[in-house]
This record gives C-alpha cells, sequence and structure tokens, in this order.
C-alpha cells in the first residue's frame, strides 16, 4: 500500500472509462460473487468498455485533476510524517540522555547513602567487639571507655581504616585500636535504648519503627545510638549483619540467685544491637507472641535488670540510657537504687510513654525479685499506684524515676494531656510536670514514601498516581474484598476506642457499608478487650465489605495506607500517628462530629480522614 500511494503519476494504472448509459436496475448490476447468477452478465461486461470510449472527455480531465490533487496531498502528507518522526526521534534522543542523567544521579546518591551506612556499620561493629573485649578480660574497664570515646569522635577516619581488620580475631583488632590515635574534636553522645520492640527485628506496634527511626536519626547527627532487646524466639534476623554470640558469661540477678545469659550482638541499620538471652528462665521469650502473657511483669523485669548488669559488666558509661513504655519502666528505680554507684554517675534516664492506658499494677513483693525494696518503692511518692493502694504501678515508677519524660501526642497541650489523658496518673503527672515534654509523632520517609516503598506492588507519586490503582486492586484481593478500582476503600487502625466512638462507628460503618463503601480494620492494640469488642461489631454487621485484621501487621499495613482513600481514625494523638501523617501528599484533616457526603451524615465518628 506504501509502495502503491509512494508511486509517481506516470506508472498509476490506466483507469477505466466510465459509461454515461443509463444504470441498470439494481438486480440486474449484483455481481456474480454474491451468488447471482444471471444470463445478461456477460452482456453488461461485454458493453461496459465500449460505453467508457464514449464518455465525455471533460469528466475524463476531472478524474485526473483529483488523482494528481490526491497525490500531491499523499506526498505532503509523506513529507509531515518523515518530519514528525525526526522530531520524535529528537524527543526519544533528549529522553534517553535525561534517563542517563537520572541513573547517574541515583547511582551517585545510592554509593553516598551505601557509604553512610558503612561507615555506621563498621562503627557499632567496633563498639560491639569492644564489649566482647572487656566481657573476655582482654582490656579493663578505663580502656574500653578510651576505646568507645576514639570510635565515637572519630567514626568517618577509623572507618577508613579499620574496615579491613573487622574480621580479625579481638586480640588482633586490640592492636589496631591502640595503634589507631588520632582523635576528633567533635563529640556525640552515647545513647543506649532498652527496649522490647525495634523495627524491622521485632514489631508489633508503633514503638518499633519510633525506636528504629530515632536511633537513626540520632546517628546521622553524630550521636553513638545502641539497642538492647531480648531475644525472642520470633525475631526477624534478615536486617542483621554480622550476628554473632559473645564467649563470655554474663550474669544478672533475679529472684534471689544470678542467672547466665548468652549474648549475642549485630547490626541493623547502622546501629549496634545487643540480645540478651537468658539460660535458665530461657521459656520467657521462647514465646510466638511478645506482649500477653501472665507472667509479663517476670520477662520484662528480668530483662530490664540483665540489661543494666550488662552495661555495668561491659564497662559501657552511656550519656543516656533510654527507656519506653511500662515493659522498661522498672529500669529507672533498678538505676538509682541498685546501679547508679556502680560507675554511672554520669548517666541519665530518659523514659518515652507512647500513652499512659498501659501501666502494669503488681503486688509489691514482686519488685524483689529483681533486687529492689518493696517497702522503699510502695510509697505514694514512688511506686504505690493512686487508686489501688494496695498495688504498686510500674509507669508511675518509671515517670517518678527518670529524670525527664517524652509523652507522644500530636496535638495535645501538656495541661490537657495531665488533666485528661492519664488514666488515673493525673496526680503523679502533676507532681513531675516540669520533667514532662511533649514529642509529636514522627516517621521516617524513606519507609513510608509510597515512590520507594519496598512493601508496595507498584510504586507511586504524587506526580504519577498510576500505581496507586495497583496497590488498591492488590489490597482489595489481599483481603477478598471486590476487586473494583472505582469503590471507596477506608481504612482503620484500631488502638483505643470508647464503647462511645465504637457505637458511633458502628452506626458509620453500617450506613457506609450499604452504599457499596469497603472497610478494613486492623487492630494495632494488645488489649484483648478491644480484640473482642471489634470481633462483636463485625460479627453484628455481617458484611463482606467489612474486613478485619486482628494483629498488627506492617507490610500489610504499607498496602492498607498506600491502597485506601480515606484513612479514619479516632483522634488526631492517636498513636498510629506515628506512620505518616503527610503521606506523599495526602492530608489528614479533622472532621469533627459530622462529614456530609453525597448529601448524608455518614461520617458520624470524629475522626481523621485522609483524602487524596
Amino acid at each position: 500500500m506504501e509502495l502503491l500511494l509512494n508511486a509517481p503519476l506516470s506508472k498509476l494504472p490506466p483507469l477505466p472509462k466510465i459509461c454515461a448509459t443509463k444504470r441498470k436496475p439494481l438486480g440486474a448490476r449484483l455481481p456474480s460473487c454474491l451468488g447471482v447468477e444471471r444470463h445478461d452478465d456477460m452482456d453488461v461486461h461485454k458493453d461496459l468498455p465500449q460505453s467508457m470510449d464514449h464518455a465525455p472527455k471533460e469528466k475524463q480531465n476531472d478524474i485526473w485533476q483529483l488523482f494528481t490533487e490526491a497525490q500531491q496531498n499523499i506526498l505532503s502528507l509523506n513529507k509531515q510524517r518523515l518530519t514528525a518522526l525526526e522530531e520524535l526521534d529528537e524527543l526519544k534522543r533528549e529522553n534517553t540522555a535525561l534517563l542517563d542523567r537520572i541513573e547517574q544521579l541515583e547511582a551517585k546518591m545510592l554509593l553516598n547513602t551505601e557509604k553512610e551506612m558503612d561507615t555506621l556499620s563498621i562503627s557499632s561493629e567496633l563498639l560491639l567487639r569492644i564489649d566482647s573485649m572487656v566481657l573476655s578480660g582482654m582490656i579493663d574497664n578505663a580502656e574500653a571507655s578510651d576505646l568507645r570515646r576514639l570510635v565515637m569522635n572519630s567514626r568517618m577516619s577509623i572507618a577508613a581504616n579499620l574496615f579491613q581488620n573487622t574480621h580479625k580475631k579481638d586480640s588482633e583488632l586490640l592492636v589496631e585500636l591502640r595503634h589507631f590515635s588520632s582523635k576528633s574534636k567533635k563529640k556525640g553522645f552515647h545513647i543506649v535504648h532498652i527496649s522490647a520492640e525495634m523495627a524491622p527485628v521485632v514489631s508489633v506496634g508503633s514503638l518499633a519503627s519510633y525506636v528504629t527511626g530515632l536511633s537513626c536519626a540520632l546517628q546521622r547527627k553524630g550521636h553513638v545510638v545502641e539497642v538492647i532487646l531480648p531475644k525472642y524466639a520470633c525475631l526477624n534476623l534478615d536486617e542483621v549483619q554480622g550476628l554473632r554470640e559473645v564467649e563470655a558469661e554474663v550474669y544478672s540477678f533475679f529472684n534471689g540467685q544470678l542467672h547466665k545469659n548468652r549474648i549475642w550482638t549485630g547490626v541493623v541499620f547502622g546501629i549496634g544491637v545487643t540480645f540478651i538471652q537468658p539460660v535458665y528462665y530461657s521459656a520467657f521469650f521462647s514465646h510466638e507472641r511478645v506482649y500477653g502473657y501472665g507472667n509479663d511483669f517476670e520477662r520484662f523485669t528480668y530483662f530490664s535488670r540483665a540489661s543494666l548488669d550488662y552495661l555495668v559488666k561491659s564497662g559501657k558509661k552511656p550519656d543516656i540510657v533510654h527507656i519506653h513504655n511500662w515493659e522498661t519502666s522498672i529500669v529507672g528505680p533498678l538505676f538509682w537504687d541498685v546501679f547508679v554507684n556502680q560507675g554511672l554517675e554520669g548517666t541519665r534516664i530518659l523514659l518515652t510513654c507512647q500513652g499512659f492506658d498501659s501501666q502494669c499494677l503488681q503486688r509489691p513483693e514482686k519488685l524483689a525479685l529483681c533486687g529492689l525494696d518493696p517497702s522503699r518503692l510502695h510509697r505514694p511518692d514512688r511506686l504505690q499506684d493512686n487508686n489501688k493502694t494496695h498495688m504498686v504501678n510500674i509507669l508511675k515508677g518509671g515517670v517518678v524515676y527518670s529524670n525527664k519524660v517524652i509523652v507522644i501526642a500530636s496535638m495535645q497541650t501538656k495541661a490537657h494531656l495531665i488533666t485528661e489523658l492519664g488514666h488515673g496518673m493525673e496526680p503523679t503527672l502533676a507532681i513531675h510536670k516540669d520533667k514532662l515534654l511533649i514529642a509529636p509523632y514522627g516517621f521516617d520517609k524513606s519507609v513510608w514514601d509510597p515512590s520507594v516503598d519496598k512493601f508496595l506492588p507498584e510504586s507511586y507519586s504524587e506526580e504519577d498516581m498510576k500505581g496507586k490503582s495497583v496497590c488498591k486492586i492488590s489490597l482489595q484481593k489481599h483481603l477478598g474484598l471486590t476487586k473494583n478500582a472505582s469503590m471507596i476503600l477506608v481504612g482503620c487502625m484500631l488502638t483505643e476506642v470508647s464503647d462511645v466512638y465504637l457505637e458511633n462507628l458502628k452506626t458509620l460503618v453500617w450506613m457506609a457499608s450499604r452504599k457499596g463503601i469497603q472497610f478494613v480494620f486492623m487492630l494495632c492494640s494488645q488489649n484483648p478487650g478491644l480484640r473482642r469488642e471489634v470481633e462483636s461489631l463485625l460479627l453484628e454487621l455481617k458484611d463482606g465489605n467489612v474486613k478485619f485484621i486482628d494483629k498488627y501487621d506492617e507490610p500489610l499495613l504499607h498496602l492498607i495506607l498506600a491502597g485506601c482513600d480515606i484513612i479514619l481514625c479516632p483522634s488526631l494523638d492517636d498513636p498510629v500517628l506515628q506512620v505518616p501523617g503527610i503521606y506523599n501528599g495526602e492530608a489528614f484533616f479533622c472532621a469533627g462530629v459530622n462529614h456530609a457526603a453525597e448529601g448524608h451524615k455518614i461520617w458520624s465518628w470524629t475522626c481523621c480522614i485522609k483524602f487524596y
């Protein structure tokens, strides 16, 4: 066809001559290929050339003129097509050059990131190796402190000089460290977290991402950060580099005796991590879950005491010991009553509370398990619970015995927090109000940014939202919902919900689901009562458009945030807002008591709604 269009006019086949005679009826002109046989067909075709010979010459000239104009149009179109192809080729070359430039920039950025991570990993590994030298008796505590300060103050240079020596034995590495004498003028804080969670090693709720994100941010500012965790049986060790067991015996006090612990060390995102594994009480952390057992107080009290024993045994003298929630709050009274005079005089205690709803009340005599004196602590100004005075309150002990207390809240003032959100600890918070600090929820953008989120089936950004539909369909498929990108999908992370809120939520879900709106709820709390209430709610609704996830699942949470059209929250100070309040261009708005949609007040829950 293209050859024909481009052929010169002189090579066109001769035109048939058109007959000017009167047309015959339709039946006489039906072609034989339609299966109509007529005896006079041969006569029609026989007469056609003779008829055309008599056609007026003027009509033939008109036809030739039409064909000439058509050929000119075709040639013009071909010329335009060639010009367009040349422009397209030029655009392709520019696009290729642009993509090459982007790849170069990304490679440079990746190289810088990897270099920074390598530096952090090497310095953290060196600090852990110094701990091993102390535990094995190779060096004393004084030399260990000097070597740690050397690593902390000369992180970049020491990483460049000793990165090839980290595989050597402790004795050989010690020689290299002693030869490395240059010291940096810059001084950072040495911070040790004693925590029950750390992402991605062990993640149950918002605490895990908080510890990891804060540790990474502090290390980028020049501080040295370490984390001590229990060695749970359910650990995710995929991101732990250089995991090794320290060949030394570390004992800790519990229930009137000294008990042996196995110590493991590794590096996570450049952060040195120490895992404590009880030997005699091995069952404490061999469960499938992290929380929710009848002996949780004993488990985490053992871990807290063992962490402090390890700090003393290894000769560490951190500037700050950072504890979290009630699970490690017992570190506060233990530190000031038992450990402060064991070389930790310069250390201070910082407590972070994700909320005051979980406090842990115990009988006073149980404090003796970790070496504390119940008679000294069962007092109103110390650990005695404000309401149940025959009990001790472990979280209260953390508040009383910490130098500073950080409370995570997005919108609340300190006054409102003390008077309204203390869950019975209002008198204690009022007494210690000067040490309270309010910190907003934060998140690591590199983890939750949908343009680089490794948990998503397809990434997207504010400029290119195409991957959003893929995430939504993937979420619907995972949950067993109807796969339809045009249906509204609402996500909700539940932490703590009052009876009034739950009743309003039930009304909202019932009305909205009847309009074809889909819901997915994820339980981000260890509260068994909340689990039962939500399960009862779903059983009452019996709606295929409503799905419930009964435990915290971080990869699925990424998909929920990326795939849902709306995120529903009880309030702006919900702990789950530790995940991004702004998810790459998606903003939260306070909806108040009622929000109109399509003329109906279907959003009756006081909430935050995330719109795109």
